[in-house]
């Protein structure tokens, strides 16, 4: 099971409880400390911002408010808005925490998240008690957030229903059998009296007049979308006998057992048809019939599975389309996605989970690099006495990077039957080294394979701060290496300055196939590792049974859809992109190069050039229209324009530098090669490790173009001469580079 299993429902309740006041300016200070490389930290601290005129400052990549241009819509396979049919992607985040309990903490917070690029949030909550009743103070609050972020600019998309935030007391009026101990999966899938329940919490969050407008949210342009539950599945490894309670079970027993009848003419057919496979729950005299364990079926894929994955399947898509029709009759005009799960194989069921989606608007999915994290309580918390592994995915480390590398990461987005894609949660988690990477490696590959909106978990404060108490979270996104990487990672990824690729293969999945439990050769979530590329076609015929090669949509796009009956696969050759002998893939556009044995980036894009990673083993980076030169270990250097013009004649460039954070005051000790033990947490402020290196920019009129230092808010800090060699200063992230 994967270990950020049930992470989201942490959201609620972690860190997110805390608030104090925004960035600011830095106030450098502290011990300087020895990094794992050498070199001094330090403390990254900021002031409260005022929120003046600032260079990094992208509010106005936002709408004048959310909703200016009408809805958003789902239109050739992108977002785009109603009135002007303008495409528009999503840097976004899970928020806003709940520190921003009043309105000006409220307007304060979408103010800040404007600035760095943020014109999304997911707001992850529950509206309901703990016995599933409507909590009207939860649905004013929603109503709240969504017109503090509509007045930045910002849209909101609503995750209202987790399993994990429900446990049904014992004699529950509409959920029998649960003892206020289990969370009811799979339950609203087939419950009819629950499926009553949750779409009164729908009826009463879109019907409900604000208490400040008088405007319900359905008729909102600003409520960008909705999700009919989060993380749940028949085909995860959640739908087990152990989770659901006997009179749970027996509902859907009896609903299997009417859908053999229909089928087969009587369950003793099926049975017939089964060749006499049995289960242990199978009960006909009672017209109800059991369910294998998910790795039977699978594993074994008998007649009786294939019927039972097409049971399970139908159930659930008619949920999603039932569930649907309610919203839209309620007159719901935003966006409706299904869920965003994974499944118990990413291979069989997979798509069969992608396939129920398509009843919705666009794509939805979760993903997380994790860092080989263990110890108690560690799938929601970061304490002392736990152990964890520095792994970076420019490397694609195994999360114990001394086994083979692992091709496998969320930011990998093949686009189904034509519908936008979102990745809804999404985070680098701590402690890692290498976290760093991440704001970068999201922006440029979501870029080239035209992911449509990129979440990250999870602003859980707006302020700069480690927040440990005997137990930190790994999720925050108010630190150096994050948010503070924002303003040129949402340039480049809301601006289009990395070139969306080329579809390098389309899939078509035939729906029989996919129920015969006959899978995919593109499993999104399966880690194919480096002792397994052997297994990986080579040319432009995938047999059944073979993997296309996952680095894939590092070069490129990769579009799938369904057909009813018959499949086929139409693959580029990769071998102009993809050299594992040399441990390289370059796009498809020629603007991203990925030295993935050594772990380094390079960018080499009109109106974005940078490099990140292993900067010391990069040397001297040639770019277009700069070269950049550091000894960092760890480091990311990216020159963005902020005109909207190319870097060549750009009179507004923003440079960025950043290295790797840490605790003030973390200590650890190694227990292996690769693995670290926590002897302490650390506490505030962010440490950072300082910067060095040089950048140089071609242009001709270089020595014309002004360099001026900025603080840690963006504002400047002093004059550092002209564009021909900047010298980068030990403790600034940000340059502004001007005519």
């Amino acid at each position: 099971m994967n270990k950020r299993f049930g992470l989201a429902w942490l959201f609620l309740w972690v860190g997110i409880a805390c608030m104090a006041a925004p960035a600011g300016e830095p106030e450098i200070s502290g011990e300087a400390k020895g990094s794992a490389g050498g070199g001094a930290w330090f403390s990254f601290d900021p002031k409260s911002d005022p929120f003046s005129d600032s260079p990094i400052d992208l509010r106005f990549l936002n709408e004048k408010y959310a909703g200016e241009h009408g809805f958003i819509l789902a239109k050739g396979g992108q977002f785009a808005h109603a009135k002007s049919g303008q495409p528009v992607r999503f840097w976004a985040v899970n928020g806003p925490s709940r520190e921003a309990d009043d309105a000006a903490g409220l307007r304060k917070t979408a103010r800040l998240l404007a600035k760095y690029g943020v014109n999304l949030v997911r707001r992850h909550g529950s509206v309901f008690d703990k016995d599933g009743e409507l909590n009207p103070a939860a649905v004013q609050r929603t109503l709240e957030i969504v017109e503090a972020m509509k007045a930045e600019g910002i849209y909101t998309h609503l995750s209202i229903y987790f399993p994990l935030w429900f446990t049904p007391r014992t004699n529950h009026p509409w959920l029998e059998g649960y003892d206020g101990k289990t969370h009811p999966f799979a339950a609203l899938m087939f419950n009819p009296s629950f499926q009553e329940k949750y779409r009164s919490w729908w009826k009463a969050i879109l019907t409900t007049p604000s208490e400040v407008t008088g405007k319900a949210l359905v008729d909102e342009p600003a409520l960008f979308g909705v999700e009919i539950q989060n993380e749940d599945s028949f085909f995860f490894w959640t739908f087990d006998s152990k989770n659901i309670p006997d009179p749970q079970l027996r509902i859907l027993e009896k609903q299997f057992g009417d859908w053999l009848i229909r089928r087969h003419g009587s369950i003793e057919a099926a049975f017939t048809a089964w060749k006499a496979q049995k289960s242990q729950r199978d009960a006909p005299a009672e017209g109800r019939v059991g369910f294998r364990p998910l790795w039977n079926m699978f594993n074994e894929k008998s007649a009786r599975d294939q019927d039972t994955v097409t049971f399970l399947f139908e159930t659930q898509s008619g949920f999603y389309r039932e569930t649907i029709a309610f919203l839209r009759k309620l007159g719901f005009k935003g966006l409706i996605t299904p869920s965003n799960w994974a499944t118990a194989s990413p291979e069989v069921f997979g798509p069969l989970e992608k396939l129920s989606y398509t009843t919705g608007d666009f794509m939805d999915r979760h993903g997380y690099f994790e860092c080989n994290h263990k110890g108690e309580n560690a799938a929601w918390s970061v304490r002392n006495g736990h152990t964890f592994s520095d792994r970076s995915a420019l490397r694609f480390d195994a999360p114990d990077p001394a086994k083979p590398r692992q091709f496998v990461h969320s930011v990998m987005d093949p686009h189904y039957d034509g519908k936008p894609s979102m990745i809804s949660e999404t985070t680098f988690c701590r402690p890692n080294r290498y976290r760093s990477e991440a704001p970068l490696y999201y922006a440029v590959y979501g870029a080239l394979q035209e992911s449509d909106a990129v979440v990250h978990f999870a602003f859980d404060s707006s302020r700069w701060g480690v927040k440990p108490g005997f137990w930190m979270q790994q999720w925050t996104l108010m630190s150096p290496a994050m948010m503070g990487q924002f303003p040129a990672a949402a340039m480049i990824y809301r601006r289009g300055l990395i070139s969306t690729g080329r579809v390098l293969a389309e899939i078509k999945l035939s729906r029989s196939d996919l129920l015969q439990l006959k899978g995919t050769p593109l499993p999104q979530d399966a880690a194919l590792d480096e002792l397994r590329l052997a297994d990986v076609p080579r040319g432009t015929d995938v047999k059944p049974g073979e993997r296309i090669d996952p680095l894939i949509h590092y070069a490129g796009r990769v579009e799938v859809s369904f057909d009813a009956e018959r499949g086929s696969t139409r693959l580029t050759d990769l071998a102009p992109f993809v050299d594992h002998a040399k441990k390289r893939v370059v796009s498809s556009t020629g603007e991203l190069s990925l030295d993935y044995g050594n772990g380094i980036l390079t960018i080499n894009a009109a109106g974005a050039q940078g490099v990140s990673g292993a900067l010391k083993l990069a040397g001297k980076t040639e770019l277009k229209d700069l070269s950049a030169t550091s000894d960092l270990e760890l480091g990311h250097i990216i020159a963005v324009a902020l005109d909207g013009q190319p870097l060549a004649v750009s009179e507004r460039i923003l440079l960025q530098v950043m290295s790797e954070e840490q605790e003030t005051g973390q200590q650890t000790k190694t227990e292996s090669p690769t693995v670290k033990r926590i002897l302490s947490i650390g506490t505030d402020p962010w440490q950072v490790l300082e910067f060095q290196g040089i950048v140089r920019f071609k242009r001709a009129d270089a020595a014309r173009l002004k360099v001026t230092a900025l603080d840690f808010n963006g504002y400047p800090a002093g004059a550092l001469g002209d564009a021909r060699e900047i010298v980068l200063q030990r403790k600034t992230l940000y340059y502004l580079i001007s005519r």
